[in-house]
C-alpha cells in the first residue's frame, strides 16, 4: 500500500544549523536532520571527507527502502547524543546507514569496523541498563536489538557474528550487567514506599522484557547455557521476594512476566538444549513449580472476578510451561523424580501442572528395574547353585 506523501519532519534546531541530511523512502516521505557541520565533521571521517570535497554541498540525502526507513531515521538521531554515549553506539549505527558513496569509499565511512565490530557496538547498546536516551526514549534501544535480531538471522553474515568470540564476551558482559541491574531493581521492591511502587515496577518490567529478549538470541548464539545458569542461581532468591507479604497482591504483571522468563529456562533444560548438572536442574524446576503451582489459580480466580483483568497465562503458555516440567522431571534421576512427584501427589486438588504423565513413566521405569534387579539376582543365586 502507498503511503500518503507527508511533510518533511525536521530533528534538530534549524535555526542554528548550516547542514541537512535528507532521509527520503521510495514513497518520496522525507525527514530532514539538521546539524552544524564541525558536529558532523568531528564525530565522522566520512564526513570530514564530505565537506572538504570539491562537490560538497549543504544537503546530504540517501534513500531508504520502507524496511529499513525508521532503523535510519532511529540511528541518525544518535548522532545528537554526547561524545561519552556515542562510542559504542553510533559507529555500528552508522556502519548500517545507506550513504550516498560507491563501494570503494565504504571502508573510510565505517572506519575500517568488521561486521564482527558493529556487532559489538550495537549489542552495547542493545543490553544498556542505564535508562533511555532523550528525547528518543527506548527507540534507539529497541532498533538496537532489533539490528541484532537482523545480524542474526538465516543469512550469510550470520556466521560471521555468532563465530566471533568478541562478541559473545561482549554479550555475555551485557547479560551479567542485565542480571545485576534486575536483582538490584528487585530487592529494592519489598524497600519502596507504596507511591513509588509503580514506578519501579515500571523499570523492572524493562529489565524483565531484556532478559526475555535474550533468551531470543542467545540459542543462536550457543550461549543460553549462561542465562540458565544465572537463572537458575537467582531462583530461590527471586521466588522468595515474590512472596514477600507486601508484593503478595501487587505486580501480577511482573509475576506473569517472570513465569514466562522461567519458562524459557525450563524448556532449554528440559528438550536437552543446556545441559547441567542434576542439583541445578532440581533448583531450578523447585524454586519455580511450587510458584507456578501457587500462581496460577490465583491468577484464573482474578481473571474470572474481573474478565478485563489483563496478566494470565493464556492457554499456549500453560502447554509449554507443563510439556517443559515434564521434560525436566523425567529427566532427573530417580530419586529426584520421586521426590518431586511424592509433592505433587501430596498437595490438595492440583490441577496444574499436570504431572500425570511424568508419573506413569517413573512407575514403568521404576517396575522394569526392579524386574530387572530380580532377574540378576536370580541369575547370580542360579550360578552359584552350579558351582556348588
Amino acid at each position: 500500500m502507498k503511503r500518503k506523501l507527508e511533510s518533511p519532519c525536521g530533528s534538530g534546531d534549524e535555526s542554528i544549523s548550516d547542514d541537512v541530511i535528507s532521509l527520503r523512502n521510495c514513497d518520496g516521505r522525507p525527514e530532514l536532520f539538521y546539524f552544524l557541520s564541525f558536529t558532523l565533521v568531528s564525530k565522522r571521517k566520512f564526513f570530514a571527507d564530505w565537506f572538504s570535497g570539491p562537490d560538497f554541498g549543504k544537503c546530504i540525502e540517501t534513500i531508504c527502502t520502507d524496511h529499513n526507513y525508521d532503523h535510519h531515521v532511529n540511528f541518525m538521531r544518535l548522532l545528537y547524543l554526547p561524545v561519552d554515549l556515542q562510542s559504542d553506539s553510533v559507529k555500528p549505527a552508522i556502519g548500517v546507514l545507506e550513504l550516498p558513496i560507491d563501494n570503494e569509499e565504504l571502508h573510510p565511512v565505517l572506519g575500517g569496523c568488521s561486521l564482527g565490530a558493529q556487532g559489538r557496538g550495537t549489542v552495547r547498546f542493545a543490553t544498556s541498563t542505564g535508562g533511555s536516551c532523550p528525547p528518543f526514549g527506548d527507540e534507539l534501544k529497541i532498533s538496537a536489538q532489533e539490528q541484532i535480531e537482523y545480524m542474526l538471522g538465516e543469512d550469510e553474515d550470520m556466521p560471521l557474528v555468532t563465530a566471533d568470540d568478541e562478541v559473545k564476551s561482549v554479550v555475555r558482559m551485557g547479560l551479567s550487567r542485565i542480571f545485576s541491574t534486575f536483582e538490584k531493581q528487585l530487592s529494592s521492591l519489598v524497600l519502596e514506599s507504596d507511591l513509588a511502587l509503580e514506578t519501579a515496577e515500571a523499570n523492572i518490567l524493562q529489565c524483565v522484557s531484556d532478559l526475555e529478549w535474550m533468551c531470543h538470541i542467545l540459542p543462536k548464539m550457543e550461549l543460553m547455557k549462561d542465562f540458565v545458569s544465572s537463572w537458575a542461581g537467582i531462583s530461590g532468591n527471586v521466588v522468595g521476594i515474590l512472596a514477600h507479604n507486601k508484593l503478595e497482591s501487587v505486580m501480577w504483571g511482573l509475576k506473569v512476566k517472570l513465569i514466562v522468563v522461567s519458562g524459557k529456562a525450563l524448556e532449554a533444560v528440559g528438550y536437552g538444549n543446556v545441559i547441567l548438572p542434576a542439583p541445578i536442574r532440581v533448583q531450578l524446576l523447585k524454586s519455580w513449580l511450587l510458584y507456578i503451582r501457587e500462581m496460577k489459580p490465583i491468577l484464573d480466580s482474578k481473571g474470572t472476578e474481573d474478565a478485563s483483568f489483563p496478566h494470565k497465562m493464556d492457554e499456549d503458555l500453560c502447554q509449554s510451561i507443563e510439556g517443559a516440567i515434564i521434560s525436566v522431571v523425567l529427566a532427573l534421576p530417580s530419586n529426584d523424580q520421586a521426590d518431586i512427584l511424592a509433592d505433587w501427589m501430596e498437595a490438595d486438588q492440583v490441577r496444574y501442572p499436570d504431572l500425570s504423565e511424568a508419573f506413569e513413566v517413573w512407575c514403568y521405569r521404576t517396575k522394569s528395574a526392579k524386574r530387572r534387579l530380580v532377574e540378576g539376582s536370580g541369575r547370580v543365586d542360579n550360578t552359584t547353585v552350579s558351582l556348588e
